[in-house]
């Protein structure tokens, strides 16, 4: 008896250890994809953009951000591992189910203005109505076809394009795809993009910060397939008991209440403004691509603790321009903080641009900035 226990035992370890291994197995297989050239392979993950698919996701960042308060959920984005399941018929709908210890955080993409998000452990919808022109980054964006599509967008043709070794990711054999940014002044050393060589679909990205031996952000599936929408998938379906609000993307008071509506320059360390945007003047967007930085000004008690709130939070205090400053650098995002002296506004710059060309741009806007 004792013998038979011992053998279904042994069985059964050995089938966990089985499973365990299956991933390490999978990796060790052999790796073929069919000759292409970089143009081709960018050219057919260009072309996925479309393509329908369902999957398991994962993004691991390692921004380096200081916590910063009022913006953990950003924070924890660009700082840890993001377990995402994830449901796309066409670009602009979709469904990203966040998952972690506390819950669930799902967000269904219905049309280019209306969208819901559903907080599971506050039994909570809310539905989001109206474009949005800015918005923080979101999980959405660290899944691997939408990461890819938006870095190759910005990257832009002048950026630099080889093949690098095929990999194996989700159990598909994948081309890989290198982009090198062509500016220096960007942060973004390179880009790895891994596809699946037939239909394009991106299934691994890595960013790497500039001179960095290790991806600042990587993304990758671990399991992908094609799918056939489900209308009943991409709905979001209020339970008895839930909780619903309505809010508009526009109306971002929580952010945008402390903003001054400053003249800003035209032209900031050799980068021209960006077209405002209609009900975003306040905002001020530099450069383009990989090379954008922002400009906000924030008003009263919220500006004054910019600066002592980030050098808490592990930034240099500087000074520019005879002002009070203090700088936050990241392998990726960069952030320079000032106050030029006698004014009541502080200005916030940052982007995946150098800390250098942040300081530089900062000098000249406590120089040229005035009120209206």
């Amino acid at each position: 008896m004792k013998i038979q226990i011992v053998r279904r035992w042994a069985v059964v370890v050995a089938g966990v250890a089985l499973l365990c291994g299956l991933p390490v197995i999978a990796s060790a297989l052999p790796v073929s994809v069919p000759q292409l050239t970089a143009s081709q392979l960018r050219a057919r993950i260009l072309a996925s953009a479309d393509e329908s698919y369902a999957g398991y996701a994962e993004s691991n960042a390692t921004f380096g951000l200081p916590p910063v308060s009022g913006l953990t959920g950003l924070t924890s984005l660009l700082n840890g591992v993001t377990r995402m399941r994830v449901w796309q018929a066409t670009p602009g709908r979709w469904r990203v189910d966040v998952l972690s210890d506390a819950g669930e955080r799902d967000t269904y993409q219905l049309s280019g203005d209306r969208s819901f998000i559903w907080n599971s452990g506050g039994q909570l919808l809310t539905e989001v109505s109206g474009p949005q022109v800015y918005r923080l980054p979101r999980a959405a964006d660290l899944v691997p076809p939408a990461l890819a599509q938006r870095l190759l967008s910005e990257g832009g043709r002048q950026a630099r394009f080889s093949v690098i070794a095929p990999v194996r990711v989700a159990g598909r054999s994948a081309a890989g795809l290198r982009m090198t940014p062509s500016d220096t002044a960007s942060t973004v050393g390179r880009v790895d993009i891994w596809a699946d060589p037939s239909s394009g679909l991106p299934l691994m990205v890595e960013v790497f910060g500039r001179g960095l031996g290790r991806p600042a952000l990587q993304s990758l599936f671990f399991q992908v397939s094609p799918w056939h929408p489900d209308q009943r998938v991409l709905t979001p379906d209020r339970g008895p008991g839930t909780g619903y609000t309505l809010t508009n993307a526009a109306n971002l008071a929580g952010v945008l209440r402390n903003l001054a509506l400053v003249a800003l320059p035209a032209e900031l360390a050799g980068r021209v403004r960006l077209p405002i945007q209609p009900g975003f003047e306040a905002v001020g967007a530099y450069g383009g691509g990989l090379t954008t930085f922002a400009v906000l000004g924030v008003l009263g008690s919220a500006g004054r603790h910019l600066i002592p709130n980030a050098v808490t939070a592990g930034g240099t205090p500087l000074v520019i321009a005879g002002g009070a400053a203090a700088e936050i650098s990241a392998p990726l995002l960069n952030a320079v903080i000032v106050r030029p002296p006698g004014f009541f506004v502080t200005f916030l710059l940052a982007g995946t641009v150098s800390t250098q060309l942040l300081e530089q741009a900062a000098t000249e806007l406590t120089e040229l900035v005035t009120l209206p």
